[in-house]
């Protein structure tokens, strides 16, 4: 089984949640974030990419190292829910990831940056 799959499968069901798929904000967690609107889902990443950050540097002085894997799986899994709010997938960003692979990273965003300014978005 590959983690593209678990991506997969989790995706299908955030994307079960949806209202328009009869997803009831009173008996899902992810229906209600999704009732909730951005505000709602953006708040819990930003929550969620703290503890991510808390965690890493706890490793530092001793933490553990399965804390650090278990708020990264928060933040991934409440990306996954935005992603599915602007109909987007997993696939997406790994297809995204996968295009930058063998870019160096000061290529990509120098790139990134050339293209914005070509759309006058800089």
């Amino acid at each position: 089984m590959s983690s593209n799959d678990t991506l997969a499968r989790l995706a299908a069901v955030i994307e079960s949640r949806k209202a328009v798929n009869g997803g009831d904000p009173e008996k899902s967690y992810v229906a209600r974030l999704l009732h909730k609107g951005p505000d709602g889902f953006l708040k819990k990443i930003g929550e969620e990419a703290t503890e991510v950050v808390m965690a890493a540097k706890d490793l530092d002085h001793g933490g553990a190292p399965q804390d650090l894997v278990n708020e990264m799986a928060d933040l991934w899994f409440h990306s996954l829910v935005a992603l599915a709010h602007y109909n987007l997938s997993p696939e997406d960003v790994l297809k995204e990831l996968a295009r930058r692979e063998g870019l160096g990273g000061l290529e990509e965003k120098a790139l990134r940056k050339a293209q914005a300014r070509e759309a006058g978005t800089e």
